[in-house]
């Protein structure tokens, strides 16, 4: 914690001086700094620190003389370690090591690669291997790179290709979940629990997507093309936060479906519409995740750091 913003080392004695200087340096926060008032060039102090706490620190000289010299020293904050999110929306190659591990890019994005390492129960050598060989094996960034795209354009792409593919396949996999659990429930009762969660998750997502597309997607496509922030109570952050409880609700439903079924393991007595359910099932999820990362991990982010933006500029007119 900062104890003062300038420390004036010429009112200090001078066996106190080094000791003074150690004592506010070790009180900052990271990100934190003071300046350092003197009559003579402190340079000795910078080999001191240096030498008894390591390269912690930046010295950067505010004034060099040639009567007085001033020294502003920091605590350098801490670099954030990158999501999980954060490294899938940059190279989709991981993201495909990320869905082969079971690691949770979309609704668990905002995870450290370390936290979500330890929830999948693997070691940190086994996945950064697997990453290693995903770059290495080229093919270049995804077929398209999300990050690059402007907002609205974006908006317009998960529109057109995942939220109508949620409208066209739902009741598809509705009706296919609620024929096959009348013929195979007797034997597997599983199915009539599988039948009702997945109307329940259709219903919340037919939901989801029409509010996406009535009040947040507009939204952030007039921040963009206005460079106005949006003028509600809470701008797009209010319905941002919504929309990712939405997604993790979404999340939690589908792991509570894979339990159900065992991994979709299907039974030796599957009939040709209980395996074809059980496919679109999880092709319905793939889409899902590609869906939610798309929108947690870069659409939302960058609408977030934009308005954000907007909102500086306007307070410093």
């Amino acid at each position: 914690m900062i104890k003062t913003a300038v420390l004036d080392v010429t009112q200090i004695e001078p066996q106190l001086k080094h000791p003074t200087i150690f004592e506010h340096f070790d009180a900052l926060e990271q990100g934190e700094s003071f300046i350092i008032h003197n009559d003579h060039d402190p340079r000795p102090l910078y080999y001191q620190l240096l030498g008894e706490r390591g390269n912690i620190f930046t010295w950067d000289y505010l004034e060099s003389g040639p009567e007085t010299w001033q020294v502003q020293l920091t605590k350098p904050a801490a670099e954030a370690e990158e999501t999980v999110g954060e490294i899938a929306a940059k190279d989709m190659r991981k993201a495909e090591v990320f869905k082969k591990l079971g690691i949770d890019f979309c609704c668990g994005g905002k995870k450290t690669l370390k936290e979500a390492i330890a929830e999948v129960g693997l070691t940190e050598e086994q996945v950064k291997a697997e990453l290693e060989r995903s770059e290495a094996a080229g093919g270049g960034q995804a077929t398209h790179d999300f990050d690059a795209w402007d907002l609205g354009f974006l908006a317009d792409y998960i529109y057109n290709v995942h939220h109508k593919y949620i409208r066209e396949s739902g009741p598809v996999i509705e009706q296919l979940a609620e024929k096959v659990a009348s013929r195979h429930g007797a034997v597997h009762p599983e199915l009539f629990g599988l039948a009702k969660g997945l109307k329940e998750l259709m219903a919340e997502l037919y939901s989801h997507v029409q509010k996406e597309e009535r009040v947040l997607f507009p939204a952030i496509k007039t921040l963009e093309r206005s460079g106005d922030p949006v003028q509600t109570a809470f701008g797009i952050e209010g319905p941002v936060h919504m929309m990712e409880a939405e997604h993790d609700s979404a999340g939690d439903e589908l792991k509570a479906l894979r339990k159900l079924t065992k991994d979709y393991e299907l039974p030796a007595d599957a009939c040709n519409s209980y395996t074809y359910l059980f496919d679109k099932i999880k092709e319905f999820e793939n889409d899902l995740f590609q869906h939610i990362h798309l929108e947690n991990n870069i659409l939302f982010p960058k609408a977030l750091k934009l308005e954000k933006e907007r909102l500086s500029s306007a307070g410093a007119l």
